[in-house]
């Protein structure tokens, strides 16, 4: 017979104030009820926030039908781009000022929901995004937002931050508030169906990652351990259904609350150093985020595992998911972990090492000084610095 779960004692994780900000509505079809849903709010003009592929899928169409019925205008912005800059926010901001709007509605994966937010912050409080840059510099009441997520990925629809890069430097600006977290987030797995397999596995992996490194930072607590364990059982156990059988919307449902759950996690524990160590791959040499983070993720866990608490929780982590027994020991769980997120790269068709993506070797110490000043590592459980980067970007080299 296995052992009993452990159980954390308060003195082990930290004290926390939930106060929940974000009504969830989940399940196939539930985008038909956006209009109804914006109606309750008290809205009359919506922005709807997307890029041209969620037009081209046909689900902007369909968005704005549901809301329309309900009576409300809608103005359309759709050229989000993918990781957001300052531009990106400055262009919507100008179309939303000059339809008036009372609402916005982000729909998509997590740039439009991070330009949704951007431009929130600018048109109900003004200034620029680096006057955000940090927690809880919005002084004046926004805008209801609506977060409708396509992917199984970012979280964002659970979180009060945007990230939104500078045009000019490229350095992402984590902007947080807890007036910009979405009002409602409609969680439609049907929408997820149209996701071509390369951004399931990238966005699905992402997802993973968030549930690791938020089960583990020094921030973390009771409430978001509790999201962590679950967005990694429900994420590893579905991805490796939706890539080999695309249409499976039991799994799509699956990977899409996990990614919500993981998300949440996030707002209440922040995230750690495979995400400080991905940013810079993906500002300088454009590899794709869920791949940058699904690539250094297994290093950071061996770091992070010298730490005994932090190697003990990601056993548990194993251990919740069915990939190790209670009887396992933390060293033999650990195993188990690393081997499951090592996966993830071969399942997806993506490329293992830094090498094999073009990234010289002549590059890894200034990455690894970009990495040492991303927001995210001082929340890593050991203690970090540009040396461990270094080290951490040769392994994955």
């Amino acid at each position: 017979m296995d052992h009993a779960p452990t159980v954390h004692s308060p003195s082990t994780l930290g004290a926390f104030d939930l106060q929940p900000r974000t009504r969830f509505v989940f399940g196939a079809g539930t985008l038909a009820r956006v209009g109804e849903i914006a109606r309750e709010i008290g809205a009359m003009r919506a922005l709807l926030v997307t890029d041209k592929g969620i037009v081209a899928a046909g689900h902007a169409e369909h968005a704005r039908g549901f809301i329309e019925a309900a009576g409300l205008h809608v103005e359309l912005f759709d050229e989000v781009r993918e990781n957001p800059t300052t531009l990106d926010v400055a262009r919507c901001m100008a179309v939303a000022q000059h339809a008036r709007i009372d609402l916005i509605i982000g729909l998509g994966g997590g740039s439009s929901m991070d330009t949704a937010k951007g431009c929130n912050f600018l048109l109900t409080n003004g200034g620029e995004m680096k006057d955000y840059w940090g927690v809880g510099k919005a002084t004046k009441p926004m805008l209801p937002l609506i977060a409708i997520p396509t992917t199984a990925g970012t979280g964002s629809e659970c979180q009060s931050f945007a990230l939104i890069s500078n045009e000019t430097t490229h350095q992402k600006m984590a902007c947080g508030d807890p007036k910009a977290a979405a009002r409602v987030a409609i969680l439609d797995p049907a929408l997820t169906l149209s996701q071509p397999p390369h951004v399931a596995a990238c966005t699905g992996i992402d997802a993973i990652t968030h549930a690791v490194e938020s089960a583990v930072t020094n921030k973390r607590t009771a409430l978001s351990w509790l999201y962590s364990r679950e967005a990694f059982r429900l994420l590893t156990a579905n991805l490796p259904r939706v890539l080999e059988t695309p249409a499976d919307l039991e799994a799509r449902a699956a990977m899409q609350l996990g990614a919500a759950f993981a998300g949440m996690a996030i707002e209440n524990s922040m995230l750690g150093a495979a995400h400080s160590a991905a940013n810079p791959l993906t500002a300088r040499f454009g590899i794709v985020h869920g791949h940058a983070v699904g690539l250094l993720m297994p290093h950071v866990v061996r770091f992070n595992a010298a730490d005994p608490a932090t190697r003990e929780s990601y056993a548990e982590l194993a251990r919740f998911a069915g990939l190790a027994s209670w009887k396992d020991s933390p060293a033999v769980a650990l195993d188990a972990l690393i081997s499951q997120i090592e996966s993830l790269l071969p399942i997806a068709k993506l490329a293992p090492r830094l090498s094999a993506l073009a990234v010289p070797a002549s590059e890894l110490s200034a990455l690894a000084a970009e990495a040492a000043q991303q927001w995210t590592a001082r929340f890593n459980p050991r203690t970090i610095g540009a040396a461990d980067f270094v080290r951490l970007y040769e392994q994955a080299w």
